[in-house]
C-alpha cells in the first residue's frame, strides 16, 4: 500500500488508492511540528502490513524562508572563504540602488581557509598539509557548530582534497556536505552556495525525516519512508536526509507531476499549471517534451544548482491577507493567515484574506466547505470585513477589489513562466488545483486568453496525487568541458553505474535518460539538451525559442552531463466513465447570487460528485467538492470527460 501525503501551509492532505480509486483525506497542518499532522492523517487510515509512506515536505524550505537554520562551518581553498557572501554582481533589481544583499548563511567567523590548490583541468598543484588540517579541524569543534560545508575550488575536476577533509572531519560526528557528492559542476560560487544550503538545512530535515520514520512505525509496523524531491522524482529517506537541499520544492514538485500525468491522460500536453494553496500560488508550464528543469534556482536569494523543476512561486494564496497600506492602495499578500488563525471566516483570524473575499461574493458554501467539516462564520466575516473596508462603500467592492489584486498578481506569475519565456498562453491549456485553483481560474484564463481550463479530480490535493504517482529517481552530473563531438561514454557510463548501484541496493530496476548542458563557444549560459545525434538541431532550435536568435555557424561545447536514472511507479489509470450526454441537472443542487466582476448574478450550484462523464453546461455556476468549488463564469462551457474532469472552454 502506498500513502503520499503533503504538507501546506494551511492543509496537510494525504491520498492513497482503495479499489481502483483515491482516497483524499485533509487535516489542518501544524506548522510547528509538521509530523504531527502526518501522524494525524495516517491514524485515520486502516492499517495495511506493508506499507510506504511518500512525503512532500516544507521543513527545508521553511528553514530556508525563516532563517531557522543550522550554525554552519565552511570550509574551502585559503583566499576563497568570502566567496559565499560576495556572490556574483548580478542584481535582482537592477535600478534599486538600496537594496540589501542577501544575508549569508555563514558569518565571517565560521569561514575556513585551507591550502590547497587544484588546477582548472584536475592537476594537483598544492597538496593538503596534514598539521593545517588539524589545527582547522579543530577549530571547528571549538566553534560550536551544528553542521559543515566544505567545497574546495575545482574539486569537480579532482575531489583528492575534498576526501582527505571530509575524512578529518568525520570523527566531529556533525553532518557533512561535501561538493563533490553533491554537486561537481563548475561555477565555484554557486557550488559553495548550494552546499552550503544543504548544511544549513540538515540537521533540522535529519531530525524530522528520522523522527517522522519512527513514528510511522508506530502507526505502521512494516513501513517505509519515501520523500520527494524537487525535480519531481522520489528519493529514500537516507538520501534525502544525506542532501535534503534536494527537497527544497519538495510539495509544489508533486503538484507538477501530477497535474502532467492526469493532464496526459485527459489528451492535453501543453500544459500551464496552476496551483493554489493557502499560502502561496506556484505556476509552471509543460509543453510536449515534459516538464521543465532548472539547475540554476534562487530559494530565498540564495543560488541553489541542484536540479528543480521550473516552478513560479507568487505570494498569494487563499490566506493572503488584504489591508490597506498608507497610501490607501489596497494590498494582498505576501503575508498569510496560514491555519493559525487562519481566514476570519475560520472563525479565528482577525483580518481579511481571499478567502473571506471568496466568501463575500458568494463563491463559497458555508455549509458545504471540506465536505461540511468546517462551518464557515459569514457573519464574524462580515463584521471585521466592513471594518477594514476602508473608504469603499460596500464589502461586496472591498471584497472583489481583493480578487481583482491577488489574480493580478497570479496573472503576473504565469506571464513569467510563459510570454516571457518565448510562449503563447493561447497554445495551452490552464490546469487549475491546489484548494483556490479552480475558483479564480476561469478569471485567469480570460486575462490571459487561454482557450480552456481543465480542472482535474481531487484538485484540492492534486499535490499528493503526483506524489504518489511519481517515479523513484535519482540525478548525477560532471563538468566535462568538452567540445560537441567528443567521446562521453565512459564517462556517461560511470555515472550511470552509481545510479543503478544505488537502486539494487533498493531492490529497484531503473531506466537512464541521457543529456547534456550546451552553450555556444564562449557564452556564459547553458540550455540542456537530451543526449544524442540530434543535439545540436535541438540546442539551435530552443536557443531560438528562448532568446529570439540562433548561430548555426558558431561552435558548440557540452558543459556538463547529466544521467537521470528512474523507476517508474506503477502504472496508474482512472476508471473511464461511460459518456452520456445530459445537462448535468441530477447535479443540481440549488441557486445562489454570486458576483463576478462585480455583478450580482442568479448562479447554479453543483456538486462535483453527482456529475456524470458528457454533462455539459453553461455559466454561471459552482461546482462545489470535497476539497474546493469551481467557478464557471457567465458564458463559458463546462463539460465533464470520461475521467470525471471538468473541461471548461473559455469565451471572450
Amino acid at each position: 500500500m502506498r500513502i503520499a501525503i503533503d504538507t501546506g501551509g494551511t492543509f496537510t492532505d494525504i491520498v492513497y488508492f482503495q479499489n481502483s480509486q483515491f482516497v483524499v483525506l485533509k487535516v489542518f497542518s501544524t506548522p510547528s511540528d509538521p509530523g504531527r499532522a502526518v501522524i494525524e492523517g495516517l491514524h485515520k487510515i486502516s492499517p495495511d502490513p506493508d506499507v510506504v509512506v511518500r512525503h512532500g515536505t516544507t521543513v527545508a524550505t521553511n528553514a530556508m524562508l525563516e532563517r531557522k537554520g543550522a550554525r554552519v562551518a565552511f570550509l574551502t581553498t585559503k583566499g576563497f572563504e568570502d566567496t559565499i557572501a560576495i556572490g556574483r554582481q548580478a542584481r535582482p533589481k537592477l535600478y534599486d540602488w538600496f537594496q540589501p544583499a542577501p544575508e549569508c548563511l555563514v558569518p565571517k567567523q565560521l569561514r575556513f581557509g585551507v591550502s590547497e590548490r587544484v588546477s582548472s583541468n584536475g592537476d594537483l598543484l598544492l597538496a593538503i598539509d596534514p598539521v593545517e588540517l588539524e589545527i582547522i579541524v579543530n577549530n571547528i569543534a571549538d566553534a560550536g557548530v551544528d553542521a559543515i560545508a566544505v567545497s574546495t575550488l575545482f574539486s569537480f575536476a579532482n575531489p583528492e582534497s575534498e576526501i582527505k577533509i571530509a575524512a578529518a572531519l568525520e570523527p566531529l560526528g556533525l553532518p557533512l556536505s561535501i561538493s563533490h557528492r553533491i554537486l561537481p559542476e563548475f561555477r565555484e560560487y554557486e557550488r559553495a552556495s548550494t552546499i552550503v544550503a544543504n548544511a544549513y538545512v540538515a540537521p533540522k530535515v535529519g531530525s524530522y525525516i528520522t523522527t517522522l520514520a519512527a513514528n510511522i512505525s508506530k502507526v505502521y509496523a512494516d513501513s517505509r519512508l519515501e520523500v520527494m524531491q524537487s525535480s519531481g522524482g522520489i528519493i529514500s529517506a537516507r538520501i534525502a536526509a544525506a542532501e535534503p537541499v534536494r527537497t527544497m520544492l519538495s510539495g509544489p514538485a508533486g503538484g507538477v507531476i501530477g497535474a502532467y500525468k492526469l493532464a496526459g491522460l485527459a489528451g492535453f500536453d501543453q500544459i500551464i499549471g496552476f496551483d493554489m494553496g493557502g499560502t502561496s500560488t506556484d505556476v509552471f508550464l509543460v509543453d510536449a517534451t515534459g516538464p521543465h528543469i532548472s539547475n540554476e534556482s534562487i530559494i530565498t536569494g540564495i543560488p541553489i544548482g541542484v536540479p528543480m523543476l521550473d516552478i513560479h512561486t507568487a505570494g498569494a494564496g487563499g490566506g493572503s491577507i488584504a489591508r490597506f497600506d498608507a497610501g490607501g492602495l489596497l494590498r494582498v499578500g505576501p503575508e498569510s493567515a496560514g491555519a493559525d488563525p487562519g481566514p476570519v471566516c475560520f472563525g479565528r483570524g482577525t483580518q481579511p484574506t481571499v478567502t473571506d473575499a471568496n466568501l463575500v461574493l458568494g463563491r463559497l458554501d458555508t455549509d458545504r466547505f471540506m465536505g461540511g467539516s468546517i462551518s464557515l462564520d459569514r457573519d464574524r466575516m462580515l463584521q471585521y470585513m466592513e471594518q477594514e473596508k476602508g473608504s469603499l462603500a460596500t464589502v461586496e467592492e472591498f471584497a472583489s477589489g481583493i480578487l481583482r489584486v491577488v489574480e493580478t498578481s497570479m496573472e503576473k506569475a504565469i506571464r513569467v513562466i510563459s510570454v516571457e519565456r518565448g510562449y503563447d498562453p493561447r497554445d495551452f491549456t490552464l490546469v487549475a488545483f491546489g484548494g483556490g485553483g479552480p475558483l479564480h481560474a476561469c478569471s485567469l484564463a480570460h486575462a490571459l486568453q487561454v482557450p480552456r481550463v481543465l480542472i482535474p479530480a481531487l484538485p484540492g490535493a492534486l499535490s499528493a496525487v503526483g506524489i504518489l504517482l511519481a517515479d523513484t529517481m535519482r540525478e548525477y552530473s560532471r563538468t566535462v568541458m568538452q567540445t560537441i563531438d567528443a567521446d562521453l561514454e565512459e564517462t556517461f557510463a560511470e555515472l550511470e553505474r552509481l545510479g543503478f548501484n544505488e537502486f539494487e541496493t533498493e531492490g529497484l530496476a531503473g531506466k537512464s535518460f541521457r543529456s547534456v548542458d550546451l552553450r555556444y563557444r564562449g557564452q556564459g549560459y547553458e540550455l540542456n539538451i537530451p543526449y544524442g545525434p540530434d543535439m545540436a538541431s535541438a540546442f539551435h532550435a530552443l536557443h531560438q525559442r528562448r532568446y529570439g536568435f540562433a548561430n548555426e555557424g558558431r561552435p558548440l561545447d557540452i558543459v556538463n552531463i547529466r544521467v537521470r536514472v528512474a523507476a517508474p511507479a506503477e502504472t496508474f489509470e482512472p476508471p473511464r466513465q461511460e459518456i452520456i450526454d445530459g445537462d448535468g441537472s441530477a447535479a443540481l443542487v440549488g441557486t445562489r447570487t454570486v458576483y463576478f466582476d462585480g455583478t450580482p448574478h442568479p448562479t447554479r450550484l453543483y456538486e462535483r460528485d453527482k456529475l456524470h462523464a458528457g454533462d455539459t453546461f453553461t455559466g454561471p455556476a459552482i461546482i462545489s467538492e470535497y476539497s474546493s468549488a469551481t467557478i464557471l463564469p457567465p458564458g463559458d462551457v463546462l463539460r465533464v470527460d470520461a475521467f470525471k474532469n471538468l473541461v471548461i472552454e473559455v469565451y471572450a
